[in-house]
């Protein structure tokens, strides 16, 4: 059974640094441009940073930008989220989330609403002191 399985959240203190795995297993994950999203409570998905399948760039958004680096193992189906000097406003639910690399897709566009195929149950990211 296709799915995606997110890991490596947990609760840090402002400053710490966290890794993300998001692993694949039963379909082709290769073949998707990867996107991570988070939640806070009471909030919509929102964007954090997205690799593509085709030629492997990168889109962080502004608020992450310097301080999260997204990667791919292709050959363990696997995405990271290396996500350093963690802010308060960083917390949420972390979900990766596929997308196909159609013509014209960009990574800087992808949204949670037009996500593809599959998506994870999410792992929880709590910043505070």
């Amino acid at each position: 059974q296709a799915q995606l399985v997110e890991s490596g959240g947990g609760l840090v203190q402002p400053g710490g640094s966290l890794r993300l795995s998001c692993v694949a297993s039963g379909f082709n994950f290769n073949y998707y441009a990867v996107g991570w999203f988070r939640q806070a409570p009471g909030k919509e998905h929102e964007g954090v940073s997205c690799i593509s399948s085709t030629d492997g760039s990168t889109y962080y958004a502004d608020s992450v930008k310097g301080r999260f680096t997204i990667s791919r193992d292709h050959a363990n189906n696997t995405v990271y989220l290396q996500m350093n000097n963690l802010k308060p406003e960083d917390t949420g639910l972390y979900v990766c989330a596929t997308f196909l690399p159609a013509w014209g897709f960009i990574c800087e566009y992808a949204t949670w609403y037009q996500r593809n195929d599959y998506w994870g149950q999410g792992t929880q990211v709590t910043v505070s002191s």
